[in-house]
């Protein structure tokens, strides 16, 4: 066989590879800096069910970032996890992280170590086949489902693949509750919370997989939308929260959020006040602080908070700001919005945006800011023509998002009262407005 006839041979066998590189992770960079905050967050703590899945994922991204090297290491890091996880020096789970690594040494020109591991999974699939014929092998169907599921991509895919693999596959506790919290996703947006039927399911997961603390305060959440008192029970399970290892994972952003919602917001600050003291240079912890300010400066008032309080907010926010320094968007537009409330901090919250504004951003993002901006225009200066202006930025961007709906509801409620004086430009640009 010729040299040519190998490559692509080679080059066949890796697209047939069920692994990161050919699910089609598409994602912008802003969007892969985001991710890996977030899986950073997550933790490595031993005992963590999805170390090998975030670890292969991590990998994917750092490759996605052109940080090879980091991206070697993570594989091999996910490896050592499954086998570690599993007691077992090889199984069916390493099929993923072995597709990884011949399409790393593959794209790194070392075709003769991703031919070795070709070689490897050809091993492994003979040694552990699938179940069925006709279906990949359950772990296979589950770490793609999480793979996707934070991409956000095709919920109901990821649901799908969680189900095929339960079905093969009883005992995993953990697919099972990613799957819940996967199909719960259809009803984030709802006020009244989720259906009877759904909302079992979360009760079930829940009581199977009771060191959960994130989908126990997820449930919390739940009852409370369908009216019932859960403020002990909030109060019972932060105490569990605050004994656990820092992670993304256990707990402390859904249960601030049941705070805000259900409880109060000065206790939701006082609880991520009480996980700093415990671990003051957690960033994770930080941001969790830095949201409940947050929150607590977007409740409209007349007692303006105490400057004690505001220059706490402010610290917490910059400091985030410095931690998470690949994407800061949203947390320099909450330190703006901070500033904007504050006795003497509107030179500095017009700073921000002005800053923000003449940054290259990508048109998401870009719709986000001027859906902000034109916000602080109309609350905090008073500015009511250049705010729709900046909501009809917004709205010109084809890109569907809770912003752009935002700005469009706007709008039209401003044309509907025919008070201003653009009404007409605003009708003209609404009847021409593109569609996503």
């Amino acid at each position: 066989m010729s040299a040519a006839q190998s490559q692509k041979t080679l080059v066949s066998k890796l697209e047939a590879l069920q692994c990161h590189f050919t699910w089609d992770l598409e994602a912008s960079t802003n969007k892969l800096f985001h991710l890996r905050d977030q899986l950073e967050d997550i933790g490595t703590e031993e005992g963590n069910r999805w170390l090998g899945h975030i670890y292969n994922l991590r990998g994917f991204i750092q490759y996605k970032l052109g940080l090879t090297k980091d991206a070697q290491s993570l594989f091999n890091k996910a490896a050592e996890a499954f086998r570690q996880m599993r007691r077992e020096d090889e199984g069916h789970w390493l099929v993923v992280n072995y597709g990884n690594l011949a399409w790393l040494h593959h794209h790194l020109g070392d075709q003769a170590e991703s031919q070795a591991y070709l070689t490897k999974i050809d091993a492994l699939m003979n040694k552990y086949p699938s179940p069925s014929q006709d279906e990949l092998h359950p772990e296979i169907y589950a770490e793609k489902a999480w793979t996707l599921m934070k991409f956000s991509r095709d919920e109901k895919l990821a649901a799908d693949y969680f189900q095929r693999a339960m079905k093969m596959q009883l005992d995993m506790v953990e697919w099972n509750t990613s799957h819940v919290l996967g199909l719960a996703r259809a009803f984030k947006d709802s006020n009244t919370g989720l259906e009877a039927d759904m909302l079992e399911k979360v009760r079930i997961a829940k009581e199977q997989d009771q060191d959960n603390f994130y989908l126990a305060a997820y449930y919390l959440e739940q009852c409370a939308k369908k009216g019932k008192r859960i403020e002990d029970e909030a109060r019972q399970l932060a105490r569990k929260v605050l004994r656990n290892p820092v992670s993304s994972y256990n707990g402390m952003k859904p249960l601030i959020w049941v705070y805000k919602k259900h409880v109060s917001i000065d206790e939701a600050i006082e609880l991520a006040e009480e996980a700093l003291e415990k671990h003051p240079d957690e960033r994770y912890l930080k941001r969790c602080a830095a949201l409940c300010y947050k929150w607590k400066f977007m409740v409209v008032s007349d007692n303006r908070p105490k400057q004690s309080m505001i220059d706490r907010a402010i610290t917490l926010h910059k400091e985030v700001i410095s931690l998470y320094p690949h994407s800061t968007l949203m947390k320099e537009l909450d330190l703006a919005n901070i500033y904007a409330k504050s006795n003497q901090g509107q030179a500095k919250a017009e700073q921000i945006y002005q800053g923000l504004l003449e940054r290259n951003l990508e048109p998401p993002e870009k719709q986000m800011l001027y859906n902000f901006y034109a916000k602080h225009l109309y609350l905090d200066r008073q500015e009511y023509q250049r705010s729709i202006q900046y909501n009809m930025k917004a709205a010109a961007i084809p890109h569907q998002s809770s912003f752009r709906g935002d700005s469009i509801t706007t709008l039209e409620k401003i044309k509907d009262k025919g008070r201003n004086q653009m009404c007409r430009e605003i009708e003209e640009f609404l009847a021409n407005l593109q569609k996503p």
